[in-house]
């Protein structure tokens, strides 16, 4: 789809209620970034999508930096930023470490908080770290056996059966 404006492709789609009928605009960027901040003003206190889209355009990750962003990878389990975002889930405890400064702010959006307040499972385990490392053991387990480095993927194996074993 094209946008309204130029024959750019339409990037951002954005719909807005003018009284009470929706009225659909079709933009590339450029033209959308030009008609949340004309329309910003208007809405004084009263912050809309489009006033998100705004704020979220002027902060704006350039593409540069969201390529970045993607390529950035938790040491422990290997999942990458993109995969998160694709995914819409995290591959160990420790990628709440690892990618804080992008996910606090989208929890504290969803969540209001930033930490758990409330219940927990009864049978929760105590210690994420042991699963954090039984993690980090598997990975690595599977790379030895994908380059065929049978010695390493053994002792790796016995360093998982170690770790397993009830205390």
């Amino acid at each position: 789809m094209k946008c309204q404006r130029c024959d750019k492709p339409a990037t951002f789609h954005i719909t807005e209620l003018t009284g009470g009928k929706p009225q659909e605009l079709h933009l590339c960027e450029q033209h959308a970034r030009s008609y949340l901040t004309e329309s910003e003003p208007e809405q004084g206190g009263n912050q809309s999508l489009a006033g998100a889209l705004a704020q979220h355009l002027a902060v704006g990750q350039t593409a540069e930096e969201l390529n970045r962003l993607d390529q950035q990878a938790c040491p422990i389990c290997g999942i990458t930023f993109f995969e998160f975002r694709k995914e819409g889930r995290l591959g160990c405890p420790h990628d709440y470490i690892c990618f804080q400064k992008e996910i606090e702010p989208l929890i504290l959006n969803i969540h209001g908080e930033t930490r758990h307040v409330g219940k927990r499972p009864k049978c929760s385990p105590s210690n994420t770290d042991r699963q954090t490392d039984l993690i980090r053991l598997r990975r690595e387990m599977k790379e030895a056996i994908q380059s065929e480095d049978y010695e390493r993927a053994s002792q790796l194996r016995d360093e998982i059966r170690q770790v397993e074993q009830p205390r």
